[in-house]
């Protein structure tokens, strides 16, 4: 089978964990329908309300939706169960793919020593600070092979499966994932490519806290403290 066709024979999922996102969900949808993708694709919203509160606003009627008890690790698995995709894309509700995302994520899973990957990060604002910490996200994840959710995480379906799915924790789900596949000795593959995250988080709570929070979490957790105790941490300082 020639590169191009086999390329073309990728079909792709892309999974949209949401939660109190209503307004915003359909300008996503609308972002991701504008990417004129030329593969097969589907879109997969998993409401963590399960009144349905974000997904019930959506005007595209072309797609999936989901509700299911909030817990990013666990709607994501819920997406991920009715995909029918063999390579899954989990995309933030507040994060953008760069132009020809699905075809240069499939040019590079033709490659079968990778199982998935991320793009480099880039926050929506001007501000030196978080330039600062959009380069340095995309460094460090270059370096531990360790990209973060807001990083457009994708990976071959069968591989999750095999590596037993996101775990269903409180957070650190990604994290947790990225750990578990490096531990096997699997390869992914940063994309130079930028998505586009909202500064959102960081206005809200301050810049510099934000950040100083973050890397305190993840240091923890590499030392082995618990998600749930991390998030009630989180939630105190939040």
């Amino acid at each position: 089978m020639s590169r191009e066709t086999e390329s073309n024979r990728l079909r792709f999922s892309i999974i949209v964990p949401v939660l109190n996102e209503a307004e915003q969900i359909n300008s996503l949808i609308e972002h991701i329908r504008s990417q004129s993708f030329q593969r097969f694709y589907e879109i997969i919203v998993v409401d963590g309300d399960l009144q349905g509160s974000t997904v019930k606003v959506i005007q595209d009627k072309d797609l999936t939706t989901i509700t299911t008890e909030k817990g990013r690790g666990r709607q994501m698995n819920a997406g991920a169960a009715v995909a029918r995709g063999e390579i899954l894309v989990f995309l933030h509700a507040d994060t953008r793919l760069p132009d020809n995302a699905l075809e240069k994520i499939g040019r590079i899973l033709e490659d079968q020593k990778y199982v998935g990957g991320a793009f480099d990060l880039r926050i929506d604002s001007g501000r030196l600070f978080l330039k600062y910490i959009s380069v340095r996200a995309s460094l460090r994840s270059r370096l531990n092979r360790i990209p973060y959710g807001d990083q457009a995480i994708f990976i071959r379906k069968d591989y999750f499966e095999q590596i037993g799915r996101f775990r269903e924790i409180p957070l650190m789900e990604d994290v947790d994932l990225m750990c578990r596949i490096k531990k096997d000795r699997k390869k992914i593959y940063i994309l130079r490519d930028k998505v586009m995250t909202s500064a959102r988080r960081w206005e809200s709570e301050g810049a510099f806290y934000t950040t100083l929070k973050n890397r305190i979490l993840v240091g923890l957790f590499y030392l082995g403290v618990s998600p749930h105790k991390l998030a009630r941490y989180y939630r105190r300082h939040s």
